[in-house]
């Protein structure tokens, strides 16, 4: 070392040996800057770009040289051999241009290394070629330690040289290489000068053909020149490779931060880069996130194997967010090019919205989405599985089906939103009563289910049905919308009355139809005898649909008289069924029915507009008076239907009169008097029918804007025998003097009745003693002729004639 720092001290001009470095530094960071624009350009540019990197290192390397041997003064008359010397600068370019091509080498791992060892050998040939080519008057003679150790000097300074400057993108790597490749030229430079021994002999001479000193420095100078500009151009290409690199960095960064799916760069298994969305899921930030192993957030090896096995395919697994809960994700894994190098990117997507769909699809198979109930294909699969059980262990299960009574009310009365709430707080009540072994269901509608397993004796499935019916018994207390209704109860047993679910359920149905029939708000056990029954009540309902298309309605007629004058004034329509094969169906019969299944609409309205056009063709202006359920009156196209048939038929509003009861009034008092009062609105009459029954009120006849009061033809059939039944009647008759309301009794039978009702001062009277409901073409004298107002005698003579 000391020999070496002897001849740069002593044997060498400072100021040139400092230029020299300048020029090996920036021939070093040109080398390296083209070498890295030359690794990233594609297709012909390549070995441009790497041919133009060759050439700047090795007169980089040349010119280095020279410029040093220029400041090397042996103090004896010294000149450079041409060829040697272009030879030298040719053998720079050639090997400094192999070790780069080999650095440039991708695929190969080994190659920077291995060609920045190829440079360093390079560096020693320039070296030793440039000393062969200097003649001096003298003898040199060389220290073979320091030869060796200058040639070692440059390979492996050399070898280390590339791969530090291709390492990464960063401008202190860059620096690093090029720092490092100067190093390896000055020291194997200056080392080789410190092996040389020079000892002047004068009868060496100069040949003349060697190139002089200051004709070297020109050439140097021009060499020199030639690597600033080189340099200069790097730098170029270097800021101008930045800025592109920077945009298109901030270009990716924006589009990978405007994708909705997580994309995380890796370097094996090192994270290098992820968008925003990734950090997001994960509940860190990008920057945290880079060098972080792939497994801190994909934990399971078998799906990261899995990944890395296929890539372009999905794979299902978990990804950890920063707060230890895991992320049901899909990943798919790409290679990329990422700044020149290998890398593959991961693209994740969140599975949570579709796990939870899946989830809530796989919940709405097999639950009710109203009530949160197990649904029909639940509890068939529930009651297979007990009545198999049952089987085997010798055990036995009920089922009680059971639905609300009068629920199509509910809906029709206070809308679709009331009724889901009935059903819901239905829902909730009857699971408040159950244990964990019992199941109740919604299968559709108003109607449930409940299954008993493990039933010790059939009064432990009644004492449950009155449980039930506690539960949902309506409350005084509490608003009409709000109130619930209450429910009737089929209850079946296995394996006594059915082992098999089909005519488990059959039966229990077939015990609630009985339920319903017996009076509501009640429990039946099936018994053998309820199916023929069951049957023959549904075959009615379905025969009742049919009636209106198959004709089988017909309406009779009843006259309606004044009581003073004695004379008819009017008909009440009464509608008659007869059975094509049943034969004559009794109103109290086939009325109910057609108002639990909704039928009376269509029947309701049928009547109205046959009795309107039946009274409209009568040429003596009579009263038609028409029976309203209260389904219809809750109907919202009911006022419309009324002024629809007064157009239609042409009949006047004043003559017709609707008969409403108080009970159809009760279940929502405003929706009633608002329809009432549309229907008053069209000149239509409106009586209250069976006055003294039911829920009569007072308040009713002041707020409903009533016409006429009908007194229930019970009361009337009472008068001369029992006093309460003639207190009453005198009691109404008062009442709608009081409140200027005509009053007409029903049911009038005999002479005495109506002797009682003269003296109190009754309006009109109807009964059997006015005459029997029968066609109207058996009232022709009444209707059309001019003797229409014949009295109840001519009446009853009439009809005596007919029969």
């Amino acid at each position: 070392m000391l020999k070496v720092y002897n001849c740069i001290a002593t044997a060498h001009d400072l100021w040139l040996v400092g230029l020299a470095a300048v020029i090996c530094t920036l021939a070093s960071f040109a080398a390296i800057s083209l070498l890295r624009h030359a690794r990233r350009s594609a297709g012909r540019m390549r070995p441009v770009w790497l041919a133009v990197s060759a050439i700047s290192t090795g007169f980089g390397i040349w010119s280095t040289h020279f410029i040093a041997m220029l400041a090397f003064s042996p103090g004896i008359p010294s000149g450079y051999n041409i060829a040697l010397t272009i030879l030298s600068l040719a053998a720079a370019v050639l090997l400094t241009g192999a070790g780069l091509a080999m650095a440039m080498r991708p695929e190969w791992r080994a190659g920077p290394w291995l060609g920045g060892a190829v440079v360093g050998g390079g560096i020693a040939t320039m070296h030793y070629l440039g000393m062969a080519a200097f003649e001096i008057g003298g003898i040199i003679l060389w220290d073979s330690t320091l030869v060796a150790v200058s040639i070692l000097l440059g390979t492996l300074i050399g070898a280390t040289s590339l791969p530090s400057g291709l390492h990464a993108s960063s401008q202190r790597w860059r620096i690093a290489g090029a720092l490092l490749l100067t190093l390896a030229i000055c020291s194997h430079h200056f080392t080789a000068m410190g092996a040389v021994a020079i000892i002047p002999d004068p009868t060496v001479t100069i040949p003349p053909a060697a190139i002089p000193a200051g004709w070297l420095a020109i050439g140097v100078a021009v060499s020199s020149f030639t690597i600033i500009l080189l340099a200069l151009g790097a730098a170029a290409l270097d800021i101008h490779d930045q800025r592109r690199s920077v945009l298109e960095a901030d270009r990716m960064r924006g589009l990978a931060n405007a994708a909705i799916e997580g994309l995380l760069v890796c370097d094996g298994d090192t994270a290098v880069t992820a968008n925003t969305s990734f950090a997001q899921l994960v509940g860190s930030s990008s920057d945290k996130l880079i060098g972080a192993r792939l497994e801190m957030y994909i934990p399971s090896a078998e799906a990261r194997a899995k990944l890395l096995a296929a890539p372009n395919q999905p794979v299902e697994a978990e990804l950890r967010h920063v707060d230890g809960s895991m992320i049901p994700v899909e990943l798919i894994l790409r290679p990329i090019d990422f700044g020149g190098q290998a890398h593959h990117v991961i693209a994740v997507r969140n599975l949570q919205a579709r796990k939870k769909a899946e989830q809530h699809i796989r919940y709405l198979a097999h639950h009710d989405a109203l009530t949160s109930l197990p649904n029909r294909g639940s509890f068939h699969a529930r009651l297979d599985h007990e009545i198999a059980a049952a089987k085997a262990n010798g055990q036995k299960c009920a089922v009680l089906c059971f639905d609300l009574d009068r629920f199509k009310e509910i809906n029709d009365l206070f809308g679709h939103a009331a009724g889901d709430k009935v059903l819901q707080t239905v829902a909730s009540r009857v699971s408040a009563l159950l244990d964990n072994t019992c199941m109740v269901a919604r299968l559709g509608g108003d109607e449930f289910a409940v299954l008993m397993p493990g039933l010790s004796n059939p009064a432990a499935a009644g004492r449950l049905a009155d449980a039930i019916l506690a539960a949902l018994q309506p409350s005084a207390n509490k608003s009409d919308s709000d109130n619930l209704t209450s429910c009737s109860i089929g209850i079946a047993i296995c394996p006594d009355d059915a082992d098999n679910r089909e005519t488990l359920l059959t039966h229990a149905d077939t015990a609630l139809y009985r339920a319903k029939t017996e009076g509501r708000a009640t429990y039946r056990f099936f018994e053998a005898r309820m199916g023929a029954e069951v049957h023959d009540r549904r075959v009615l309902e379905h025969d009742l649909r049919q009636a209106v298309a198959r004709r089988e309605f017909n309406l009779v007629y009843q006259p309606q008289e004044d009581i003073q004058t004695r004379r008819v004034v009017g008909f009440e329509a009464l509608l008659r069924w007869t059975h094509k094969t049943r034969g004559s169906i009794s109103p109290a019969v086939f009325i109910p029915i057609a108002e639990e299944t909704g039928a009376i609409l269509g029947i309701g309205e049928w009547v109205l507009r046959e009795a309107c056009k039946q009274a409209a063709s009568w040429p003596q202006p009579l009263t038609i008076a028409v029976n309203v359920s209260a389904v219809q009156i809750y109907s919202e196209n009911f006022v419309q239907l009324v002024h629809e048939v007064l157009l239609e038929t042409g009949l006047t509003p004043d003559r017709l009169e609707l008969e409403i009861t108080e009970t159809a009034l009760v279940r929502d008092l405003n929706r009633a008097l608002n329809t009432l009062r549309r229907i008053k609105a069209l000149g239509v009459h409106i009586a209250m029918d069976d006055f003294g029954t039911g829920y009569s009120s007072l308040s009713n006849l002041r707020a409903f804007p009533f016409d006429k009061i009908k007194i229930d033809g019970s009361f009337i059939k009472s008068v001369n025998t029992n006093a309460q039944a003639a207190t009453i009647v005198r009691a109404v008759l008062g009442l709608g003097r009081g409140l200027g309301l005509p009053v007409l009794a029903e049911g009038v039978e005999t002479p005495a009745e109506l002797a009682f009702l003269q003296s109190e001062l009754c309006n009109e009277v109807q009964g059997y003693l006015v005459g029997r409901p029968a066609p109207i073409a058996t009232f022709a004298m009444l209707t059309h002729a001019d003797s229409a107002l014949a009295t109840g005698d001519d009446v009853r003579i009439l009809l005596a004639q007919s029969a």
